[in-house]
């Protein structure tokens, strides 16, 4: 009966192995002389283009029949026009691949779902390049010294736009906790923000990330420039929680502010989001995904992401898509109130 058994397994296992190889084999007909374009859905230069242009230099060698990779920039709506161009008018093949905000897979909550032209849940995530973490920081000029400041005394700072998460993040805290921030919109990214807090234009941002502040902003931070205020998470960083920086999380007063900030913070888990559209060919998207991971592990990307100054914990797509599915299977009237939570009062 052993004998059997074992005969049988080897049956399995050389059949698995024959189709895992069959599957290797179309995979690598149908990319081997195509281009794969990434299209990132902010401006050129800022972090989330950095992260694409970087990952499209190693992608290549880990997805089999070697594409060249190839990055576009597409900003405009918090990363919306770019999500609905790859879900909707985009080549559906495995060919275009989505670089968005970390705030577009919360798109469905965080805007009018019916405005959007598309599902972020049904979309194939492929994994998020890092987790990273939302921060406010203000100039030294700015009236409020300290994020306790925050709530007695109105400080300007600067937005891209109120979907966009320089925009809705410090409305939620005036909304949600009672800060006094004066939202100011319009910026076409972190950059111009930034420009303008140095020139004394704006007092600060809120939803900057460490990693930007860590790869391009470092120098402000070590002239004093700026300051880190508040750190927008529930556990916060190591690093900035050893230094006294506090965390908006220990503001909260009760389970339904805990519950709005649990779901806008989750992106933060999400923090650099890549995806390709719902048609997709389920063995396109198992390979891309397999990639993704791959490419983000490489130890010469690696490599040149120390020398930015840049992070690489990648997520998985699977894990990334089950952290949705539980998020948008929030109660339906704490969804509600987190739509309200990010709208500015007029």
């Amino acid at each position: 009966m052993g004998k059997i058994i074992a005969a049988a397994l080897l049956v399995l296992f050389v059949a698995g192995a024959q189709h895992g190889a069959q599957a290797q084999e179309a995979i690598a007909q149908f990319y081997k002389g195509k281009t794969i374009t990434v299209i990132v859905g902010t401006s050129a230069g800022g972090g989330y283009d950095t992260y694409a242009r970087t990952f499209a230099r190693f992608m290549g060698r880990h997805l089999a029949g070697a594409p060249t990779i190839v990055v576009a920039n597409m900003p405009g709506a918090g990363s919306n026009i770019m999500a609905a161009n790859v879900a909707v008018t985009a080549p559906k093949d495995g060919s275009v691949i989505g670089a968005p905000f970390s705030t577009q897979p919360l798109s469905g909550i965080l805007e009018d779902a019916a405005r959007l032209r598309y599902d972020p849940v049904k979309l194939n995530y492929l994994g998020s390049a890092t987790t990273d973490y939302f921060l406010c920081v203000a100039n030294p000029s700015a009236p409020a010294k300290t994020f306790p400041d925050t709530f007695k005394t109105e400080i300007v700072m600067g937005g891209t736009a109120e979907t966009g998460s320089t925009g809705y993040l410090p409305v939620m805290l005036n909304n949600v906790l009672g800060t006094k921030f004066k939202p100011v919109f319009g910026y076409p990214g972190s950059r111009e923000i930034m420009a303008a807090i140095e020139k004394g234009e704006l007092h600060g941002m809120c939803g900057i990330n460490l990693a930007s502040i860590k790869s391009q902003y470092a120098n402000l931070m070590s002239e004093n420039k700026i300051h880190i205020i508040v750190q927008e998470s529930a556990n916060g960083v190591e690093e900035l929680n050893k230094l006294g920086i506090p965390r908006t999380m220990d503001f909260a007063k009760t389970d339904e502010q805990r519950a709005i900030m649990d779901i806008i913070y989750s992106q933060e888990i999400y923090a650099r989001p890549y995806f390709v559209a719902p048609e997709t060919p389920k063995d396109r998207v198992e390979a891309l995904r397999k990639a993704f991971m791959d490419t983000w592990k490489d130890p010469d990307l690696l490599v040149e992401m120390k020398r930015m100054s840049l992070d690489a914990d990648p997520t998985s797509g699977e894990d990334l898509q089950k952290l949705l599915a539980k998020v948008y299977a929030s109660p339906p009237d704490i969804i509600a109130k987190t739509k309200e939570a990010i709208k500015v009062k007029r």
